[in-house]
């Protein structure tokens, strides 16, 4: 790491730790529900849920509280959350500890959808690349609801733009990095709100 990017006593950024653990994430979880990759590599996403989308993701958020970031902290601790409780709702249902029933998975995935909805509001007082991830989380949110209340369409159309969404975060978080170990702007993200 170049010296010109340490300040002595600052905080790094963690945004680019939880938009990349968001990404993977559901990058990998997407490409099951589009059909792309079988449900038997779901073993994967419940490991990645568990310590990248969710612990890594739930400690960015944590630090950003730190850093005085109200949506970024809410956003990383939130998510990081539901990939834990979502991986914990996994290994329930395969290891028969419980069964959470399709209305259960339907009542999860709309109270998301609405937390992801106000989420979104605020993401336009940001940056424009932040607007893309969470549009395209708000879009694979409704889309996996009428997924769980039945379209299987629908469900399959998630999965592709839960891809699109995390290519969006990669992006965002490949911003973060690039732009500041460069001291420069690399990859754009659209006017910062002053």
């Amino acid at each position: 790491m170049s010296e010109h990017n340490e300040i002595k006593g600052a905080l790094a950024d963690p945004g680019p730790l939880g938009l990349t653990g968001f990404a993977l994430t559901t990058f990998c979880l997407s490409a099951i529900n589009a059909g792309l990759v079988s449900k038997d590599a779901l073993g994967v996403v419940i490991g990645l849920a568990i310590i990248y989308g969710g612990i890594a993701q739930l400690l960015a958020g944590m630090w950003e509280i730190k850093k005085n970031n109200v949506f970024g902290a809410t956003a990383f601790s939130s998510y990081g959350a539901f990939w834990i409780a979502w991986a914990i709702f996994e290994l329930g249902n395969i290891y028969k500890w419980f069964h959470v029933p399709e209305q259960g998975v339907l009542l999860f995935l709309v109270a998301w959808t609405i937390f992801t909805f106000y989420m979104w509001l605020g993401s336009f007082a940001l940056n424009k690349a932040l607007v893309v991830v969470f549009s395209g989380l708000l879009a694979t949110f409704i889309l996996l609801d009428l997924g769980a209340a039945g379209n299987h369409a629908a469900h399959t159309l998630g999965g592709y733009v839960g891809l699109f969404t995390a290519f969006a975060a990669w992006y965002a978080s490949a911003a973060g990095i690039l732009n500041t170990v460069y001291g420069r702007v690399v990859l754009p993200v659209g006017p910062v709100k002053k």
